[in-house]
């Protein structure tokens, strides 16, 4: 690419989509832009870029860009096959994503990390253990940061990706120093039409390594696991069920080539799926070269993300878990597993296109006593219930008003948990603006049960106050030494 010589046209104002117009125009590059979403926020996004020199082009227009520009940015919520893309791919256009155009100027080493499930968490322990070993590293990708705002780093800090299959889609020029794959289930059939084309986007992270790169991969996933014969990266394992070259689980410790790095009981989070994403993180930073003691010590203090099985409060006797960010079933199982109380699940929002009798029939053995069905899937997730005997449910349209039954529901001493095994797409901008919109319902549950536990305390107070006051059985308002009685 030659920004300066060329034209490009960035399809979609994303988040990834603005940055990748401000990278381009930073370069001195003619850009047009469009975005057919109506919105305060895309309008401003364009204002904003209008002002730095971009060209909004009409919705007449597009049929024509192909013949204009030579390069199609694509945001990554915009699937590769839409009708622009396919014009562009025709007239022998490029396609590219705002990640592409980041990896052809990336100066630093990359970690990146992809996965059905675990992406956000272990992006944000390797980050946290590198920073905290010596090595200034940067979380960016997928995780909300672009990397297109990382590409002047030094060759001395380290940029930690997190690449979706989505972006995937348009990448192909990435080369991680360290490729790490967390794990392959069902996820965006209804983008990525079968889990063929699902797990080959999953490889692509590694079709660039060479012998002087490094492969990290779940030993424990079949799918992950082969990916060790299409690499030429040095491959480096992890797994919580054998003893492999890498870091794995044993008898309790989380060890990486022999060596204990910490009891697993040392993690904050809970769940095996976290172990496992421990455990990655630990190989990665190992060949990073992080100490031992060092990477113990972040672990150690890790909390957690924001929206993944996140405990947000209380109230009358019940517990609230966001786990917004379970948008597929695999997350949705692992949520309910890390379950310690009964607990009341609320499903539902965008369909991907899953198969939902595996989730039911994990759910009849499950802690799960009743399931709130909300959102624009409902039904599909009703009728997968109903064939796998799960009949413990309630249905409704509204998110809100799904929070408040499962209120409704819950009993003393037990747990409503989001955990939707769904896109958010049919009510919210994303699964982060559907956890806000749960955690803010809960403090409205809190406030009510505080106002509730006020006036019934004043209530009874005021009550007490009353029988003090009563006359005495003879109807005498005085006291046994006939003095008259005093209000205190």
């Amino acid at each position: 690419m030659y920004p300066v010589k060329q034209k490009f046209f960035v399809l979609g104002l994303s988040r990834s989509g603005c940055a990748a117009a401000e990278f381009l125009l930073g370069r001195k590059a003619k850009v047009y832009i469009y975005d057919d979403v109506p919105g305060e926020g895309v309008e401003k996004a364009a204002r904003l870029l209008e002002e730095k020199g971009a060209e909004r082009i009409s919705k007449e227009q597009l049929a024509h860009m192909q013949e204009i520009c030579d390069v199609l940015v694509l945001s990554p919520g915009i699937p590769i096959d839409h009708p622009t893309a396919v014009a562009f791919k025709r007239s022998g256009r490029a396609v590219a994503g705002e990640t592409e155009l980041a990896a052809r100027y990336m100066r630093c080493p990359v970690v990146a990390v992809t996965g059905t499930n675990g992406k956000t968490t272990t992006v944000s322990m390797i980050e946290k253990i590198l920073s905290e070993g010596g090595i200034k590293a940067h979380a960016c990708g997928n995780i909300g940061a672009p990397m297109t705002g990382f590409v002047n780093l030094p060759e001395t800090e380290v940029a930690v990706a997190e690449i979706s299959s989505f972006q995937l889609e348009t990448l192909g020029s990435l080369c991680p120093h360290v490729g790490v794959v967390l794990n392959v289930t069902e996820d965006h059939l209804n983008r990525h039409y079968n889990m063929d084309n699902y797990i080959f986007l999953k490889s692509k992270l590694l079709k660039n390594s060479t012998e002087a790169e490094y492969a990290v991969l779940n030993f424990d996933d079949g799918i992950v696991r082969g990916f060790a014969e299409k690499t030429k990266a040095r491959v480096l394992y992890f797994s919580v069920r054998e003893k492999v070259y890498g870091a794995y689980l044993e008898n309790g410790g989380l060890y990486f080539c022999g060596e204990r790095i910490l009891s697993a009981s040392d993690l904050l989070t809970d769940g095996l799926h976290n172990i496992q994403n421990a455990l990655a993180a630990i190989a990665a930073a190992k060949v990073m070269g992080v100490s031992s003691e060092s990477i113990a010590r972040s672990l150690a203090s890790f909390k957690g993300i924001r929206h993944r099985i996140e405990y947000v409060g209380s109230a009358d006797g019940v517990k609230y878990v966001d786990d917004s960010k379970g948008t597929n079933v695999d997350a949705t199982v692992k949520a309910v597993g890390c379950m310690k109380e009964e607990t009341v699940l609320l499903l539902g929002g965008k369909d991907k296109g899953y198969d939902y009798d595996k989730l039911f029939v994990r759910l009849r053995s499950s802690p799960v006593v009743h399931a709130v069905l909300y959102g624009e899937n409902r039904f599909r997730l009703f009728e997968s219930a109903l064939r796998c005997g799960f009949d413990r449910i309630t249905l409704c349209a509204d998110f809100a008003f799904a929070v408040r039954l499962a209120r409704m529901v819950a009993e003393r001493g037990q747990t409503v948990l989001l955990s939707p095994a769904s896109a958010s797409f049919d009510e919210f901008a994303s699964y982060e603006e559907r956890g806000d919109k749960f955690v803010a319902i809960v403090r409205t549950f809190e406030e009510e049960s505080f106002r509730a536990k006020e006036e019934g305390a004043g209530e009874r107070e005021a009550a007490s106050v009353g029988e003090e006051r009563q006359p005495s059985p003879g109807g005498d308002s005085d006291d046994a030494s006939g003095k008259g009685g005093e209000d205190e």
